[in-house]
């Protein structure tokens, strides 16, 4: 694209931007901390599921002081929900390193920026641009499918040459002024006209410059691995209105979930042929199976498990696969509990 193109492409642009931008809470703040939250959250999840969130976080934890001094367990609990918790731990060691070796006043070079945990290049880039209005390329979801639409990329985005092609672009496009209008609006652009089925190219505003011949068929990607089923069973354990539940090493560290079950050499009795629940979610590349059985707590791990009674569980980090199973099985009445069912 020439420079006399690029100028007509950026004017049309932002003037579409500003009668049809979407109003997302994070744009109203130049803040890096607020800046830093929302792409964090952004990571695997759509905007839309993001904005209660972000709210609610920036109330429980209004500055990166605030963050900096919270529990591990604060920042779980106010996470649950959004799933990916590494995000969560990360954000946390982001604002305890943003304190005590930069005296809580977020670096403006990327470099820097991409020093810390969890921030890759489009994180450090987008707290330059958002923040400090810088002019730099971003690439992800919505902008990395308008730019392989707009310079007609064929190689899939998801690759080495892919992913380095989609830099060099956005680099030639982006303006010097006004930068943070024009990723805001590149982004807008991919969630609103040049949506992954059925972009709507006759309503585009830069349709003129687009070299794809067909752009539904962009962007292209690699295949994905197979789904793997994974089944895992956890016990159902009670004394009273109390639950037994256990603090997670692995997947979910830090966080409460019932305490996992091994079912080699299980009586065959009814309450442990049958589980009580049954539900499924995804985690990475794995359709997980949660089965959960009625077992009496002979004897307990008092280092990573105990009884909690039931008006403290909201207060307590605990996975949404989890909770659901728990908020379930404690609407469920006692004798459907202890016959066990399927949901």
């Amino acid at each position: 694209m020439s420079s006399k193109s690029a100028r007509f492409f950026h004017q049309s642009l932002l003037a579409w931007y500003r009668r049809h931008g979407r109003a997302l809470p994070w744009r109203r703040s130049h803040d890096p901390y607020a800046i830093l939250v929302s792409e964090v959250m952004l990571q695997q999840t759509q905007a839309a599921a993001v904005v209660p969130y972000y709210i609610r976080w920036l109330r429980r934890f209004p500055t990166i002081r605030s963050l900096a001094r919270a529990t591990e367990s604060d920042v779980l609990h106010a996470w649950q929900g959004l799933g990916y918790y590494a995000r969560a731990r990360n954000l946390h060691r982001c604002a305890k390193l943003i304190v005590e070796n930069f005296g809580g006043i977020f670096p403006g070079d990327p470099n820097e920026l991409e020093s810390l945990p969890g921030i890759g290049r489009y994180t450090a880039n987008a707290i330059a641009v958002f923040a400090f209005d810088q002019p730099l390329p971003l690439v992800e979801a919505n902008t990395g499918r308008v730019l392989a639409r707009l310079f007609n990329i064929r190689n899939p985005i998801d690759s080495s040459s892919g992913r380095r092609k989609l830099w060099e672009a956005s680099a030639k496009l982006t303006p010097r002024k006004p930068a943070r209008d024009f990723q805001n609006a590149m982004m807008d652009l991919g969630s609103l006209i040049c949506t992954v089925r059925n972009p709507r190219c006759q309503v585009c505003p830069v349709k003129k410059f687009c070299r794809a011949p067909d752009p539904a068929s962009l962007p292209r990607k690699q295949k994905r691995p197979a789904i793997v089923p994974l089944i895992e069973s956890h016990r159902w354990c009670t004394n009273g209105e109390a639950i037994l539940l256990e603090q997670c090493r692995k997947r979910w560290r830090g966080m409460w979930t019932l305490p996992p079950l091994k079912l080699d050499g299980l009586k065959p009795s009814s309450s442990r042929r049958h589980p009580i629940h049954s539900s499924v979610f995804p985690f990475t590349n794995h359709r997980v199976t949660l089965r959960v059985y009625r077992q009496r707590a002979r004897q307990i791990d008092h280092r990573v498990q105990r009884w909690f009674p039931r008006e403290e569980l909201d207060a307590i980090p605990i996975p949404s696969p989890h909770r659901r199973a728990i908020v379930d099985l404690l609407s469920a009445p006692r004798t459907t509990r202890s016959r066990g069912r399927e949901s």
